[in-house]
């Protein structure tokens, strides 16, 4: 290779390197500028449902002038009286009730809706009453408990409920040992302890939401949405589902859920994807339980089940996929020489690292279980030390490399579901290759039996060794 060649393939190498290790940053980078600061930099009313306590004909001409005023930003109805208009308030298909005539409108708001869709409301009805003559009258119909002045705190608790999710599937990458059931069952686990703390912090301690007991329901069933929907994705993105499940479940839901500025104020895109995506659905559960008198619920939990069994369906797919997989891997695999190669490099630093491990270490809390156990022994089952075990890839790519200890033992972990062949060699001795399936739910031991020592054969003047020890096929 020349050097102008070998100068190309480092610049690749790097450019590559620099891809792989910049690619999640670029993506909250746009994420946030493209995603949050159109969502947030300008809210503007989109279609607000306001209940009017008014005759069709007076409400279409009030229709008219907001129109005029605010094209497409409010809808009116009309309500046979005030007690029509504020139950509309209460049962959430208004967000707001107005009363005309007189000197003096009246007004009723429902902060729980949303303080800054709150505020809009009152400067738009105070101008039309102004604009009548009259001043405005205003009523608080839903305030929002004490600790929750802006009315955003809903957006905070489903937040922490969606990153603590996220998280553990991340980290949980790693947990060695852990198969699928296990995986779930750390889900389901976690998110249980999730959404409790999340819960109480919230109700009692902060005292943000109010302390209804069903609100704990919805906060699992999102964590549940995001977690198994995360796990789900990753037999098939590999170590690419991190930034799929981000802009799922963060860069598209923070702005859509409502929760920062209600989903009546953000364009329309973002209120397109609010009843779709999982923090805007538990913001709306929240909100109903918290507020509404379980009003309107069917639409969020039908949407967060969906969300649930999505992430199941993917997790079975995976799973079949992978079999099938790891079964034409064992149906093509022939193994004819072994070549050492480097070990195969990870581009990402949340999935397993095979590496050896020390035979009958003891363990602390936290530290990786061997997955792969065994010991070598030679035909008298007389251990042998200092004898090389590797294990490599149906492709012959080193995954790891050991030794045996003073008793023949030898261990390591790591491994993602592989059908693997180990080898164990020593020199004067014919190597011994066994192939395994590991599981990292199922610890394989395999005992090693090496075979006796090669005569040693003389050249014919008496000079040395003659042929030498080949690995076998």
């Amino acid at each position: 290779m020349t050097q102008r060649q070998t100068d190309r393939k480092r610049v690749g190498e790097a450019v590559r390197t620099l891809a792989m290790g910049l690619w999640l940053p670029a993506l909250f980078l746009a994420g946030l500028l493209f995603s949050y600061l159109p969502a947030f930099h300008h809210p503007a009313p989109h279609h607000v449902s306001i209940a009017v306590a008014a005759s069709p004909a007076a409400t279409a001409r009030l229709q008219h002038e907001l129109d005029v005023a605010t094209p497409g930003g409010f809808t009116l109805r009309p309500a046979a009286d005030a007690a029509e208009a504020r139950a509309a308030v209460l049962q959430q298909s208004a967000v707001a009730a107005y009363v005309p005539g007189g000197p003096h409108p009246l007004l009723y708001g429902a902060k729980a809706n949303g303080a800054a869709l709150e505020t809009v409301i009152r400067q738009t009805f105070a101008a039309a009453a102004e604009r009548a003559g009259g001043t405005l009258d205003f009523r608080e119909l839903v305030p929002t408990v004490p600790g929750d002045g802006p009315g955003t705190s809903l957006l905070y608790v489903v937040l922490s409920c969606v990153v603590a999710a996220y998280f553990m599937v991340i980290t949980m990458q790693r947990a060695v040992g852990f198969g699928r059931r296990a995986h779930v069952a750390t889900s389901i686990g976690w998110g249980a302890v999730a959404a409790a703390v999340a819960y109480l912090a919230a109700a009692y301690v902060v005292q943000a939401i109010p302390p209804h007991p069903l609100a704990l329901l919805y906060l699992f069933l999102l964590t549940q949405a995001v977690s198994l929907t995360a796990y789900g994705l990753v037999p098939f993105f590999g170590g690419f589902f991190p930034g799929i499940a981000i802009t799922l479940f963060v860069l598209l839901s923070v702005p859509s859920s409502g929760g920062a500025v209600p989903v009546q104020l953000v364009p329309g895109f973002f209120s397109f994807l609010h009843p779709i995506l999982p923090m805007g659905n538990a913001v709306d559960a929240l909100r109903s339980v918290g507020y509404f008198g379980n009003s309107e619920l069917l639409r969020p939990a039908a949407m967060l089940c969906a969300w649930i069994a999505a992430g199941a369906t993917l997790i079975l797919f995976g799973y079949l996929r992978q079999q099938r997989r790891l079964a034409q891997e064992a149906a093509d695999q022939t193994m004819t020489e072994y070549v050492p190669e480097p070990p195969a490099e990870d581009p990402t630093v949340m999935l397993p690292e095979p590496v050896a491990l020390a035979p009958h270490h003891h363990h602390h809390f936290g530290d990786e279980d061997p997955m792969l156990t065994g010991r070598v022994t030679d035909p008298s089952g007389q251990p042998l030390p200092g004898i090389t075990v590797t294990v490599i890839d149906p492709h012959g790519r080193q995954l790891v490399r050991t030794r045996t200890d003073r008793n023949g033992e030898y261990a390591a972990t790591g491994f993602g579901e592989v059908v693997a062949v180990v080898i164990a060699s020593m020199p004067g001795r014919p190597a011994a290759v066994a192939q395994l399936l590991l599981d990292p739910a199922a610890p394989v031991n395999h005992n090693i039996v090496l075979g006796a020592q090669l005569p040693e054969t003389r050249e014919p003047d008496g000079s040395g060794p003659q042929g030498r020890v080949t690995p076998a096929g």
